[in-house]
C-alpha cells in the first residue's frame, strides 16, 4: 500500500519522507524534478519502494495504482520562487499540475495533502485566517497557491460528501534541516544565514531594526507531523494554517542562534535601501481553525527549535540524521 511524496527531494517533502520512514511507512513513492542533484543528498538515509520524475507521475498514476494501491499522496512539489516571473511555467507547474493530481485523487477516493502557502496573506494587513477577505497575494508564486485553494474551496463540499479528504496547508516560516540546497538561490532560513556567518565570520550580521520585524517561524519537523495528524484523521478537510501562532522577531532567532556558539557576537548592519519598504513586518498564523479540527499538536519553542537544528547543522552540515 503505497504513499506518494511529491518534492520528496526538496526542504519539507524530504523532512516529510524521514517522518514516515520513522512512523514505519517504508513503501513510499517519491517524486521530483530533481533538478538540482543536490537534492538527493536530503533522501540519503530514506527507505522508499520507487523513485520518479514529476513530468512523468500522472500518466503513470493509473499503473502505479493497480499494482500498488496509492493509499495517500503528499503534494509538495511546485516551483516555490517568490521571485519567479515565467508565469505560464507557474500556471504548468504549480496550477494545473495540482488541479490534476488532487483531481485524481479525489476520483480514486485516496486522501491528498497538498502544500499551499502563507504567501497568499500578502503583507497581512487583513490579518491570517483561512478566509479570502485576508489574502492578498504579491507574487506570481502567491497567487498560484491561491488559485488552487479557491478551486478547492469551491469543490470541497462536494468532494467531502463523497468520502474524500482534501487538505492545503498553508506554511509560514519554516526551518530546520535539509535546506542546503536553498542556500544558492538565497531562500534558506535565517537560522542557516546565521550559522555560516558565525562559521565564516565569527558573528551574526543583523539588520538594524530587526527586533521590529516579526515573524512565525515553524520547525519543519512540526509541519511533517501536521502532515501525519491529517493522515491519521481522514474526516477532516479544508484549508488550514501551519505555523505556531507566534510571532518572533528576527533579532530573537539571532539571539537563540548565537546562545549555541560559544564566543559568537551580533554585529548590527545597516539595513539595505533595496528591502526598505519591500520588507513583511509581521506574519502569525491563526490556529483557530486548526484547533476547532480537533488537532491539538504542539508546535516546539523558537528556543528548542533552533537548539536542535543547530546540532543538525553542526553534526551533520545542516542534513536531518
Amino acid at each position: 500500500m503505497a504513499m506518494i511524496v511529491t518534492g520528496a527531494g526538496g526542504f519539507i517533502g524530504s523532512n516529510l519522507v524521514a517522518q514516515l520512514n520513522e512512523a514505519g511507512y517504508d513503501d513510499l513513492v517519491l517524486v521530483d524534478s530533481y533538478d538540482n542533484a543536490d537534492c538527493f543528498r536530503n533522501l540519503g538515509v530514506a527507505t522508499f519502494s520507487d523513485i520518479w520524475h514529476q513530468d512523468d507521475l500522472l500518466a503513470a498514476l493509473p499503473a502505479l495504482h493497480a499494482a500498488d494501491p496509492v493509499t495517500a499522496i503528499f503534494h509538495l512539489g511546485a516551483n516555490s520562487s517568490t521571485t519567479e516571473t515565467d508565469g505560464a511555467h507557474l500556471l504548468k507547474n504549480n496550477i494545473q499540475y495540482s488541479k490534476q493530481l488532487i483531481s485524481w485523487a479525489v476520483e480514486q477516493s485516496v486522501p491528498i495533502v497538498y502544500a499551499s502557502s502563507a504567501s497568499v496573506y500578502g503583507n497581512g494587513d487583513n490579518g491570517f485566517r483561512e478566509d479570502p477577505a485576508c489574502e492578498d497575494p504579491l507574487n506570481g508564486y502567491a497567487f498560484s497557491k491561491k488559485v488552487v485553494d479557491d478551486w478547492v474551496r469551491k469543490h470541497l463540499v462536494n468532494w467531502t460528501s463523497k468520502g474524500a479528504q482534501v487538505v492545503g496547508l498553508r506554511y509560514f516560516n519554516v526551518y530546520g534541516p535539509n535546506e542546503v540546497h536553498k542556500l544558492a538561490i538565497k531562500m534558506c532560513s535565517p537560522v542557516m544565514h546565521f550559522h555560516n556567518q558565525i562559521q565564516s565570520e565569527g558573528h551574526i550580521n543583523l539588520f538594524a531594526g530587526s527586533d521590529g520585524f516579526l515573524r512565525d517561524f515553524v520547525l519543519v519537523n512540526d509541519c511533517c507531523a501536521l502532515n501525519l495528524w491529517f493522515l491519521e484523521n481522514p474526516s477532516v478537510s479544508g484549508i488550514f494554517n501551519c505555523g505556531t501562532g507566534t510571532a518572533r522577531s528576527f533579532a530573537e532567532v539571532a539571539e537563540q542562534v548565537q546562545a549555541n556558539y560559544a564566543g559568537a557576537s551580533i554585529a548590527e548592519v545597516p539595513f539595505p535601501d533595496h528591502l526598505k519598504g519591500k520588507y513583511q513586518a509581521y506574519t502569525q498564523a491563526d490556529l483557530s481553525q486548526l484547533r476547532a479540527a480537533g488537532c491539538d499538536l504542539a508546535f516546539q519553542p523558537l528556543e528548542e527549535g533552533i537548539a536542535y537544528y543547530v546540532r543538525m547543522l553542526k553534526e551533520h552540515a545542516g542534513y536531518r540524521r
